[in-house]
C-alpha cells in the first residue's frame, strides 16, 4: 500500500480532532471562522461527499452488479448530506455523518470481499473511519 496515501487518509483526521480538542477545551467559536460545530460539519461534508467520490470513481472499472450500485450510492449520499447540511444543526448533522462514514466503511467491505479494493487500502479506511467516528461521536456529546 502506497505510504503517500496512508499518510494523506490519517491526515484528512486531523480537523476532525482538531475540533474535538476545541470542545474538549470548552472553545465553541474559532476566531474568523465560526462556530466549532458548524466548523466540524463543513468539514465532514467535504470529506464524506469526497470518500463517496471515491466510490463513483471505482465503479468505471467494473463490469459487474457494483459498477450500478457505487454511482447510484455514491451520488444519493452527496445529495442526501448536503441537504442534511442545510436543514439540520450541527449536532444532528454530526449523526448524519457518523452514520454515512459507517455505511461507506460497510460498502469498502464489501468492496473488499469481491477483490475490487485490497486489505491495505481496507484496513487503512478502518483505522480512519474509527478516528473519524470517535471524534464526531465526543464533539456530538460536546456540542450544545
Amino acid at each position: 500500500m502506497n505510504k503517500l496515501f496512508q499518510l494523506l487518509a490519517l491526515a484528512g483526521t486531523i480537523p476532525f480532532i482538531f475540533c474535538t480538542l476545541l470542545l474538549i477545551a470548552g472553545i465553541e467559536s474559532f476566531p474568523l471562522v465560526g462556530p466549532v460545530g458548524h466548523m466540524l460539519s463543513a468539514y465532514g461534508l467535504v470529506i464524506s461527499a469526497f470518500m463517496a467520490g471515491s466510490h463513483w470513481g471505482q465503479h468505471l472499472n467494473l463490469n459487474n452488479e457494483w459498477k450500478f450500485y457505487l454511482p447510484l450510492f455514491s451520488n444519493l449520499a452527496a445529495v442526501a448530506l448536503w441537504l442534511g447540511f442545510i436543514i439540520l444543526s450541527s449536532q444532528q448533522f454530526l449523526v448524519a455523518l457518523i452514520f454515512i462514514f459507517v455505511i461507506l466503511l460497510l460498502i469498502d467491505n464489501r468492496l473488499l470481499r469481491a477483490g475490487i479494493i485490497t486489505v491495505q487500502y481496507y484496513r487503512t479506511r478502518c483505522l480512519v473511519t474509527s478516528i473519524v467516528v470517535a471524534s464526531l461521536m465526543f464533539s456530538w456529546a460536546l456540542i450544545k
